[in-house]
């Protein structure tokens, strides 16, 4: 298969599923490079174990599930929190990459080759799931929702970090005006124009193909079984970190975008595969 993915006219044995996992196995090699994957600060470390911390707590070696976790970001904060961490992607190439930073920074986090919307693990194994930029990606959220909920312990956490990314925020609107007002080309983004168009198809065809506000995702969730729902719109520790790594307009975009965590708890008392 190319880099720019197969043809419209050849997806007919090709699922939406397959596209996604060449996309970002595409993207492996050169994942790290970007502000809001990598971390390349210690402000962004300190601000992202403050908001595991605050929903999580510390570790304690509890079982975590990190799914989608490409090259291991998230997998490796959960790691410094004390958690016993579980990586779990579909791509070969990021998980590659993800074994390779871990071997060289000399975690033991176990490391796994499955679907996050069929993750294979037993009934009620984890204490906490993580995921960083997955919900959106997603082809059936409900069935993942409850397939989280089958795989965490009763009384586990399930902690979301995504937004809204179909949203145009204010900045973007001016933005686009006044490059338009001066006859500026639109700025380029971080990936080559064939993976543009490839995540476009991509975002046509998931789930929330037209936008996820938080509000949405709660509500699946509470159909899934979750409780104690709480929607973190606190990042700005964050996300003035990443910004710091970025270009002016990328960083004023970035503060005003629709970001969240969502923390949800599986009630206790639930049997096992419930």
């Amino acid at each position: 298969m190319s880099k720019m993915g197969p043809a419209v006219s050849q997806l007919s044995n090709y699922s939406i599923r397959d596209e996604i996992r060449e996309f970002w196995s595409d993207r492996a090699a050169t994942f790290d490079q970007s502000v809001g994957h990598e971390i390349f600060s210690e402000a962004e470390r300190r601000g992202w174990h403050r908001l595991i911390g605050k929903h999580l707590g510390e570790g304690g070696k509890r079982p975590l599930l990190d799914l989608a976790c490409g090259t291991a970001v998230i997998s490796h904060l959960m790691n410094d929190m004390g958690f016993a961490v579980t990586g779990l992607d579909w791509s070969d190439a990021m998980l590659e990459q993800a074994r390779a930073k871990a071997a060289a920074r000399g975690t033991d986090i176990r490391f796994i080759a499955r679907d996050a919307e069929n993750t294979g693990e037993p009934d009620a194994s984890y204490d906490a799931i993580t995921n960083r930029h997955l919900v959106w990606t997603l082809v059936d959220v409900p069935a993942a929702f409850a397939e989280w909920h089958r795989v965490l312990k009763p009384g586990g956490k399930l902690l979301i970090v995504d937004g809204n990314m179909a949203r145009t925020s204010w900045v973007a609107r001016l933005h686009g005006a006044l490059d338009k007002a001066l006859g500026r080309p639109p700025a380029k983004g971080h990936m080559a124009p064939e993976l543009v168009e490839r995540h476009k198809r991509i975002r046509e065809q998931v789930y929330f193909n037209d936008g996820m506000p938080a509000e949405a995702v709660v509500a699946l969730l509470e159909q899934a079984g979750f409780v104690d729902i709480v929607v973190d719109r606190n990042l700005l520790d964050i996300h003035l970190a990443q910004a710091s790594k970025m270009t002016f307009w990328r960083a004023a975009e970035r503060l005003a975008s629709d970001r969240f965590a969502i923390c949800a708890t599986k009630p206790k008392g639930i049997l096992p595969g419930r």
